[in-house]
């Protein structure tokens, strides 16, 4: 027993002297600008505001009620987001499953052996019955872990775990980014569709008076077809609108599970927007490092690089450890007697001569694989520098466009009153008054398109910021 005892501590101190095999691993430089891109694009004049962080919650910065609920909503009952959620428990589950490695298995086991055989003796045969009992408690195989292997093998499992909460996380910021802009776009229809039913029943007035002025013949045919094309155009854009409205619930709906309520479905986009206003002027590269796609990646690189050392691992002796401590006994009832006990230990030692290349091969492998993941990794991080740095600047001349657009839709509002009223008291002909018709309600179009953008833009960036998952 002190030999067993002796052994395992032995085994136990050599384990936890193991080398490790694997390179040391050393975060690469980011293959981006220190900070994010400059010039009249970037250009955010009086906003001085705190930065959108990937620690910024989506509950702090998605500030209409409404949207919030939705937003809770498809948290709780998104199916991707539950297949993003079971992913990682599976990861959890594989990386346990290989850190079990790391300690031996203790079985116990308890065999009868019952036989029969001739025994001749002084010249008479007769039958000799056998039982044996037998109970032991040992270990089978277990590989003591000098060269790192299996502890590398469980690194690597570890950062798919951790890659796997990083790609859930990545989902989520997804689908609030997803949910907040379907809800966008049904405001903006919303909308558009009531912009059309106003111009609807202009157009419609603006019809019946040339065809009150053909009648009296003082209007030409010719007249009456232009006010009509108007008014059509503003029908068919009504049943337009309309479909839209219906197909952004649809999509609403989708993205959150489960039917959205009435009283959470936007009538129009709001005009205070739906979001923080605050924008940093500049953002440092390394802010970057939060992002969960980007976070994932150095997970997967880090697993690579575990890999290695279980790949250099294996050019090395393989020591195993099979053992067993137990009691037999020719009768049930003296199997736990005294002087019944047995013991075993049985190490060994494999060591690879000619295996035709099948270790190089797999370091090369897991070298290879290493270079992969670091591709990908610095192509996360270029991408989200530029996702980052096109929201900036799209931001950045944001407001000079939705003040361009503003002015243009009322200037044309005005010269649309201005001609309308020309027209009815003869001055001008009605070919004035239908280019200004046409040019307010693509006024008010275009208005509306930038006021969704705007929205929407800030949705972008905090998403290509990593969002916030509180």
């Amino acid at each position: 027993m002190r030999n067993v005892t002796a052994l395992g501590a032995l085994t136990l101190s050599l384990a936890l002297a193991a080398c490790d095999m694997a390179p040391k691993y050393v975060r690469p430089d980011l293959p981006v600008p220190v900070t994010s891109p400059q010039g009249p694009a970037y250009a955010i004049e009086g906003r001085q505001g705190a930065a959108v962080t990937a620690d910024t919650g989506w509950r702090d910065f998605f500030t209409d009620a409404r949207l919030a609920r939705v937003i809770e909503t498809a948290l709780a009952n998104n199916r991707d987001l539950r297949l993003a959620v079971a992913n990682v428990e599976q990861a959890r589950a594989q990386y346990k499953v290989q850190r079990a490695d790391l300690l031996p298995t203790v079985a116990g086991t308890g065999t009868a052996t019952y036989s029969e055989q001739p025994l001749v003796q002084f010249g008479q045969s007769q039958r000799l019955n056998t039982d044996v009992y037998q109970a032991q408690l040992g270990i089978s195989a277990w590989e003591i872990d000098l060269f790192g292997r299996v502890r590398n093998l469980t690194e690597a499992a570890q950062e798919q775990y951790f890659a796997s909460v990083e790609n859930r996380n990545a989902a989520q910021t997804a689908l609030i980014a997803e949910t907040a802009n379907a809800w966008l776009a049904m405001a903006a229809d919303q909308e558009r569709l009531r912009i059309a039913r106003d111009l609807e029943q202009a157009f419609g007035k603006t019809l019946e008076l040339n065809k009150a002025r053909f009648a009296k013949g003082i209007a030409s045919d010719l007249e009456v077809r232009q006010a009509q094309t108007s008014y059509d155009q503003a029908r068919s854009d009504i049943a337009q609108a309309t479909t839209l409205v219906a197909q952004d619930q649809n999509a609403l709906n989708l993205l959150a599970g489960t039917t959205v309520p009435a009283a959470d479905l936007p009538d129009v986009l709001p005009q205070a927007g739906a979001t923080l206003e605050n924008l940093p002027a500049n953002i440092a590269s390394d802010v970057l490092l939060r992002r969960p796609d980007i976070a994932s990646a150095e997970h997967q690189l880090r697993g690579a690089n575990a890999n290695i050392g279980a790949a250099r691992a294996a050019f090395f002796p393989n020591i195993s450890l099979t053992a067993a401590l137990g009691t037999v006994s020719l009768g049930l009832s003296g199997l736990f007697a005294s002087g019944s006990d047995t013991w075993s230990v049985a190490p060994s030692a494999t060591l690879p001569i000619f295996d035709f290349g099948r270790n190089k091969n797999n370091l090369r492998y897991a070298k290879a694989t290493y270079d992969a993941m670091l591709a990908t990794y610095e192509k996360s991080v270029q991408t989200g520098f530029r996702e980052v740095a096109d929201a900036l600047a799209r931001r950045g001349t944001m407001n000079d466009q939705l003040e361009a657009q503003t002015s243009l839709r009322d200037s044309a509002k005005v010269a649309y009153t201005l001609s309308e009223a020309r027209f009815r008291y003869g001055v001008d002909s009605f070919l004035t008054t239908l280019d200004s018709q046409r040019s307010l309600y693509s006024a008010e179009q275009s208005l509306l398109s930038t006021r969704l953008t705007r929205a929407s833009n800030m949705v972008e960036l905090y998403r290509a910021m990593g969002g916030g998952l509180k």
